[in-house]
C-alpha cells in the first residue's frame, strides 16, 4: 500500500498544497514551523480520524477558516481508492470514498492504514493509562474497523451514564426508583458494550504481545525482555487475558456484577468507575512496570517496540502499512536509528520528516522533498519536490 496523492486545504499552516508521491522512501525535509509534521498528522488523521498530537479538532483547522479538506489517493495491489474527508469543528466529519459520498466518517477506516512514530510516542510508556488504550483502539480499528462502532457506542453510553450519575450524586439524598431503573438500563448497555470492546482489546493484546517481545529484544538485545498484558479491574479478564480467550458473555457478566458491586461508590462520587475506560494496558520490563522505573533509553525501546508490534500485524494481513516517521531520528540513539531504518528500507512507502539532512537515515535511498519558502513569496510556506 502507498499514497500516490495527498492534498490538503485549509489544514493547519496549509492554505493549499498538493504532493505526488510513490512507493519507496521520501523525506520532507525543511527548519520546524514549517509545516512537515502536518502533512504526517492529515495522513495519519485520514488512517484513524485522529492526531497524535491534539485531542479536538479545532487546531487542526487553519486560522480564519471554517473546516479543512484531506485528500488522499491510496494504491493497493495497483487498484486506486480516493479519500476525502472534511473536517468541521463542532459537527460530523464528512468522508467520500472514490468521491461518492460515505454514510459516516467511520466508513473510511482500514481504505488506508498506517503506523506513525513519533516523539509523542514515548507518552505510551511514561504517560496516562488513556494514551496506551487509544493506541489499543487505533490499532484494533484499523485490523477491524468495526471496532470504531463498538468504541462509539461505549464511550457514548458512558457519557449519558456519567451524566444520570452525576445528577443522582448531586440530590443523593432523595434518589428516587425512576433514577435507579434508569441505572439499570444504562448498566446493560455498557456491558454488553464494554465486553465488546474488552473482547477486541484482549484478542489484539494476545496477538501483539509476542511481536512487542521479539521486536524490543531487536531493539535492546542487552535489556531485560518486554512483555505486555491487559490490565483490567475485572478478575475474569486478567485471568482470561493471560490464557488468550475471548469471552464476550463472560465479560458483561464480570461488568453487570462489578456494576452491582461499585453502584453506591459511583453515586456518592458522580462517576463511572467500571468498564473499559478504566483499563490499562500494562508494560513490563523483567519484573517490573515500566512506567516509572525504565530508563530514557529504555522507555524509547518499549515505545518502538510497540509501533514495530503494531507494524508486524498489519503487515502480516496482507499489504505493507504506509510508515510514518515524524522526526523520530533526532530522538533516537545509533543501535535505535538502524534497528528501525532496517524496518523502513523493506517498506513499500515510508514517509520521512526531518528539521535538518544530518537527521536522515543513510541506511535508505529517500527522494527528497524541500519545505521552505521560495525568494519573493512574502513568507509563504511551499514546496520544492526533487
Amino acid at each position: 500500500m502507498y499514497v500516490r496523492h495527498l492534498a490538503l486545504t485549509d489544514y493547519r499552516s496549509w492554505q493549499r498544497v498538493e504532493l505526488d508521491l510513490g512507493p519507496g522512501g521520501t523525506v520532507f525535509v525543511g527548519p520546524n514551523g514549517y509545516g512537515k509534521t502536518n502533512l504526517l498528522e492529515a495522513l495519519w488523521y485520514s488512517a484513524t480520524l485522529g492526531s497524535h498530537r491534539v485531542g479536538t479538532d479545532t487546531p487542526l483547522i487553519r486560522t480564519g477558516a471554517e473546516r479543512a479538506v484531506i485528500s488522499t489517493i491510496v494504491v493497493n495491489d495497483d487498484r486506486e481508492l480516493a479519500i476525502d474527508l472534511d473536517i468541521t469543528p463542532g459537527r460530523a466529519n464528512k468522508a467520500r470514498l472514490n468521491r461518492s459520498p460515505a454514510r459516516s466518517a467511520r466508513d473510511i477506516l482500514g481504505a488506508f492504514r498506517a503506523v506513525l512514530f513519533a516523539p509523542e510516542d514515548l507518552s505510551l510508556v511514561r504517560g496516562d493509562p488513556g494514551e496506551r488504550r487509544r493506541y489499543l483502539d487505533e490499532l484494533a480499528t484499523s485490523r477491524r474497523p468495526r471496532v470504531a462502532g463498538v468504541r462509539a457506542d461505549y464511550e457514548k453510553v458512558v457519557r449519558q451514564r456519567t451524566a444520570l450519575l452525576k445528577t443522582a450524586s448531586a440530590g443523593r439524598h432523595r434518589i428516587d426508583s425512576s433514577i435507579v431503573e434508569t441505572l439499570d438500563v444504562w448498566d446493560g448497555y455498557l456491558a454488553a458494550h464494554g465486553a465488546q470492546l474488552i473482547a477486541a482489546r484482549v484478542a489484539l493484546v494476545d496477538e501483539l504481545a509476542p511481536e512487542v517481545e521479539k521486536a524490543y529484544q531487536l531493539l535492546a538485545p542487552a535489556s531485560r525482555p518486554a512483555a505486555i498484558c491487559y490490565r483490567s479491574a475485572l478478575e475474569d479478564v486478567q485471568g482470561q487475558a493471560a490464557d488468550g480467550v475471548v469471552d464476550v458473555a463472560g465479560y458483561e457478566t464480570a461488568l453487570l456484577e462489578a456494576l452491582r458491586q461499585g453502584r453506591p461508590r459511583e453515586l456518592e462520587r458522580g462517576q463511572c468507575l467500571v468498564g473499559p475506560h478504566r483499563d490499562d494496558l500494562e508494560l513490563r520490563l523483567g519484573d517490573q512496570v515500566a512506567k516509572g522505573f525504565a530508563s530514557h533509553g529504555e522507555s524509547w525501546s518499549v515505545a518502538l517496540a510497540l509501533r514495530l508490534g503494531a507494524y508486524e500485524l498489519l503487515r502480516a494481513e496482507g499489504g505493507d502499512p504506509v510508515l510514518l516517521l515524524d522526526d523520530v531520528f533526532a530522538e533516537l540513539d545509533t543501535t535505535r536509528r538502524r534497528a528501525l531504518a532496517a524496518v523502513a528500507a523493506r517498506a513499500e512507502q515510508v514517509l520521512v520528516s526531518a528539521a535538518v539532512p544530518d537527521d536522515i537515515p543513510t541506511e535508505q535511498e529517500l527522494r527528497r522533498i524541500a519545505i521552505g519558502m521560495r525568494e519573493g513569496e512574502d513568507g509563504r510556506v511551499s514546496v520544492v519536490q526533487s
